[in-house]
């Protein structure tokens, strides 16, 4: 418990309530000199009800007009520069929660909402000095030390931490929202480090571009703390690597297969995707029959992940496009489905043979085993496995771009429908931070046939995974082409700066009426700044984020410097060719 606490009894006010619109308030500065040192983001303490309680608002606009007693000298011979005593000065700020010198037994303390509206008149307190101090450290104390998210210092007190509540942070949706360069993967990283010194942390981050690989033990990273995965390419398809995962055909449920394999436009679409999903139901019944897994044969769907035969299963496509029938008048004929899979066969034929499918189509034999499913699901939601950290960093930089929304949500519905059908007591709480989510989760409007399915899985994470302790972290930056359904999901925001004003639009919307004001100031802030609102933190303040002792991989280049001091490599480039020959990072040239 703080032992100080804020008192004006020694400072004169800077102003007097002039006017109250809904939760703004409108000041009528009496002090003009010390306007000079009121900035928007400032915090100001109007007096409550009582002489322990103060409204406390943040500053949105600091106004210097001339009176409206001006005009009649301007109508004067005497034009001069209007006097102190002529000139309004006036302050807008929102008003954000209340604060009590005494609260009872328990001291100073500070809740969010107005307990009551300022009264006319009423003298308002810069908080400054000593008294900001004391502030900031009633915000730290009301946050318990098990729950405490450290994410860095107020801009407006350097010296105060900036601490969330944890708990109300992750079960609740969040969003890191910035434009490229603003620090978003700074912030990722910080989070994720903050969360390896728990003892259980579950944290699976969907890396699209492989920028996180810092982040994973290893020699060359020695401050690396999580696991690493990466979706094979085709460079591993020979030789996987024991980080290499792969997604076999079979977990995709009838719809996402369908999404990657079906021409909508083709006549015979609704022919194709009729016998596609009774011959996958019926190549899933024999291979239960054939294991002789009698109980789940009796329940099992054709969305069920169960294993396949894929070539048994082009083989009866086959059969059934040449397929003749005994007519009526004896003669042989076109049977039903005859002709109308020859072009469902060849894209389906097309995706199996490339290589850039492979962890799809040509995953080892180990994936079609029973429990394979069952070991997947231990190693991304147990939350330690032998010693190793529950932070899991997944790659999917290699990954196609035309199916990069299907795996994606292939990948996390797997877990959700996995955490869905625990026991509720021994579900332990898992956080999905969707990286660029801008890719795969488009606004609806904007989405095609395969990003659709991907929204699909993700919108109903968003609406239902609290429930079962499965919650999103949204990082993005573009956050106008992100889903609004997802967005509006999101209870705490860390806006970093946004220079495009229809990514400002879009965090405004999201936010609370009142708090559209602050969002203002997201194209003037600093690298690593950012405006941190929601359930999470008591105070929607202006904040410096910590840096992170593990860096991402997506450092901003010096141009200017390394032009000036670095050649470049050639071999460096002629194994980089060779790299995108063998699909593979792994080749090295020698000299």
């Amino acid at each position: 418990m703080p032992t100080t606490v804020m008192s004006f009894e020694s400072s004169e006010p800077i102003g007097r309530v002039m006017s109250v619109d809904t939760m703004r308030v409108f000041i009528h500065v009496d002090d003009h000199e010390l306007l000079k040192k009121v900035m928007v983001g400032n915090l100001i303490a109007v007096q409550g009800a009582t002489g322990h309680q103060f409204l406390i608002s943040i500053v949105e606009r600091v106004t210097r007009l001339p009176s409206d007693s001006l005009g009649v000298s301007e109508a004067t011979d005497d034009e001069t520069v209007p006097q102190p005593e002529e000139i309004q000065d006036t302050i807008r700020a929102v008003l954000v929660g209340t604060y009590r010198s005494k609260d009872g037994d328990a001291g100073p303390s500070f809740k969010r909402g107005a307990d009551s509206c300022p009264q006319i008149d009423q003298p308002c307190h810069l908080i400054q000095g000593v008294n900001l101090t004391a502030f900031m450290g009633v915000l730290s104390q009301d946050v318990p030390s098990e729950k405490a998210l450290r994410l860095g210092h107020f801009a407006i007190d350097p010296t105060a931490q900036a601490v969330a509540d944890g708990d109300r942070f992750f079960q609740r949706h969040a969003a890191i929202l910035g434009s490229t360069g603003s620090g978003k993967s700074y912030t990722v990283a910080s989070l994720l480090e903050r969360a390896n010194t728990l003892s259980h942390p579950n944290i699976i981050l969907l890396d699209m571009h492989g920028e996180y690989a810092s982040l994973a033990k290893g020699k060359d990273y020695p401050n690396g703390y999580a696991q690493y995965f990466k979706i094979a390419g085709p460079g591993d398809l020979v030789k996987p690597k024991p980080h290499s995962l792969f997604l076999p055909y079979w977990l995709l449920n009838r719809e996402e297969m369908l999404s990657m394999l079906l021409d909508r436009s083709d006549d015979n679409a609704p022919n194709q995707a009729m016998r596609f999903t009774s011959l996958v139901l019926e190549k899933k019944r024999e291979a239960l029959e054939r294991s002789k897994l009698d109980e789940v044969l009796a329940s099992f769907t054709v969305d069920s992940p169960i294993h396949y035969d894929l070539e048994a299963l082009v083989k009866s496509l086959r059969e059934d496009d040449q397929a003749m029938v005994v007519g009526s008048s004896g003669r042989d004929k076109q049977g039903q489905w005859h002709g109308k899979l020859t072009r469902f066969i060849s894209r389906l034929e097309a995706k199996i043979k490339d290589r850039r499918y492979g962890f799809l189509f040509q995953s080892p034999k180990a994936t079609s085993a029973y429990d394979w499913l069952q070991e997947i699901a231990v190693r991304f939601l147990s939350t330690t496995k032998d010693e190793q950290s529950g932070i899991k960093v997944v790659d999917f930089s290699e990954v196609p771009a035309d199916v990069l929304p299907t795996i994606i949500s292939v990948f996390a519905r797997v877990l959700y429908d996995v955490q869905f059908w625990m026991r509720s007591e021994s579900r332990t709480p898992v956080c999905l931070v969707c990286d660029e989510a801008h890719l795969y989760l488009p606004v609806r409007s904007d989405a095609d046939a395969v990003s659709r399915r991907a929204l699909d899985t993700f919108e109903r994470i968003a609406k239902e995974g609290r429930k079962y302790g499965f919650t999103l972290l949204v990082v993005s930056q573009r956050p106008s082409d992100v889903s609004k359904t997802i967005l509006s999901q999101c209870n705490n925001f860390i806006a970093l700066r946004l220079t495009n004003e229809q990514d400002q639009s879009a965090v405004k919307s999201v936010m609370p009426d009142s708090m559209a004001g602050i969002a203002d100031i997201l194209p003037l802030l600093d690298i690593g700044e950012a405006i941190v609102l929601g359930d999470s933190i008591l105070l929607p303040s202006r904040i410096k984020l910590d840096k992170p002792t593990a860096t991402p991989l997506s450092l901003t280049k010096n141009f200017w410097r390394e032009w000036t001091e670095k050649r470049s490599d050639s071999d460096a480039i002629r194994a980089a060719v060779e790299n995108l020959r063998r699909q593979s990072k792994g080749t090295e040239l020698k000299k």
